[in-house]
């Protein structure tokens, strides 16, 4: 091997190298957005299930439930959805000073965020 030969095969080698880098770094980005924000088929499913029931069984509420859920994964990571979601199931269940809890400060915040998510989804999709 010539001088020319090795040159030109650690310009393969590096620009193989920062194509590794550039493609796992782009893994980890969607690896790490899918974590913050991407609802389990199943919340999603059953979102749009309630939604549907509220707005008729139409193929149109299909549409538009399917649309806000979109709108709610895209504005609130999953985990506070599902506590949000948590704290209201328990404010209508859970009475007396054992649903004190689910009322105060922290759980105000939660569930305005929530509310925030759902206002524009309407907004967006009905």
């Amino acid at each position: 091997m010539h001088w020319g030969q090795i040159t030109g095969m650690a310009s393969i080698l590096f620009r193989m190298a920062i194509g590794i880098a550039l493609y796992g770094a782009i893994l980890t980005t969607a690896v790490h957005a899918d974590d913050q924000s991407d609802y389990p088929t199943t919340a999603r499913t059953e979102y749009v299930f309630a939604c549907m029931a509220s707005n008729g069984q139409t193929q149109d509420a299909l549409r538009r439930c399917s649309c806000a859920i979109d709108v709610i994964a895209s504005v609130l990571p999953f985990d506070k959805y599902e506590k949000a979601e948590t704290v209201l199931r328990m404010r209508r269940s859970a009475g007396g000073y054992l649903g004190e809890v689910f009322r105060s400060g922290l759980s105000n915040t939660m569930v305005r965020d929530l509310e925030e998510a759902l206002a524009e989804a309407e907004i967006r999709c009905f």
